[in-house]
């Protein structure tokens, strides 16, 4: 009978070397959660010293109950080791986020989108602005407490012939109904309904 040797975590020994981060370890994958003073540092030294090449995302959590709201994630590639690790950094409205666009450019336009989404500021980033909404536009809409329906609603003005901005209103043309639910409708006679072939077979 042949034993399978139990599968090893690539990137599971970096404990022992960022002994300032916290270490955790889940289902196979490896996260390493730093200050934000610690960022920087150890980002650079998972890419120099750990052979982590690529930067693969940037990623935005917003948990409205904790003291720093927002999470941003990295997730790291090392195509030697064939191994990912992922970095956490948490922080709040006012306070910035190292940019990691000195170590890998891609990350110019993975933490503009985390700011247009969810407001989270980068220190050094060399073009901090929205990229997937409107340049008008208002809030950050992956926050928890951002309405579904948005600020302002825009539409073509053919009077200014131009885009325009304005308040939401909520239509309520169709939001009143004759019954509770598809079980309990009003009592539609369908068989009295001009042209219809099976009026004469009740009758």
């Amino acid at each position: 009978m042949i034993h399978s040797a139990p599968k090893m975590n690539p990137a599971g020994d970096l404990a022992s070397h960022f002994s300032a981060a916290e270490v955790v370890e889940h289902r196979g994958e490896t996260t390493l959660i730093v200050t934000r003073e610690d960022l920087y540092a150890t980002m650079k030294a998972l890419r120099d010293e750990h052979q982590f090449q690529q930067l693969i995302e940037i990623a935005g959590c917003d948990f409205p109950e904790h003291a720093e709201r927002f999470e941003v994630n990295y997730h790291l590639l090392s195509l030697t080791k064939n191994a990912r690790v992922r970095v956490k950094v948490s922080t709040n409205e006012k306070t910035p986020v190292p940019s990691m666009t000195s170590l890998w450019p891609v990350a110019n336009w993975l933490e503009r989108e985390v700011w247009d989404l969810y407001g989270v500021m980068f220190e050094g980033h060399p073009d901090h602005r929205r990229i997937l909404t409107d340049y008008g536009f208002s809030g950050h809409p992956f926050r928890k407490d951002f309405p579904l329906t948005g600020y302002v609603e825009l539409r073509w003005s053919e009077e200014q012939k131009r885009v325009v901005y304005e308040p939401v209103k909520l239509q309520q043309d169709f939001r009143t109904f004759d019954f509770e639910s598809p079980w309990e409708g009003p009592d539609y006679n369908i068989y009295n309904l001009p042209g219809d072939e099976k009026a004469e077979e009740q009758t």
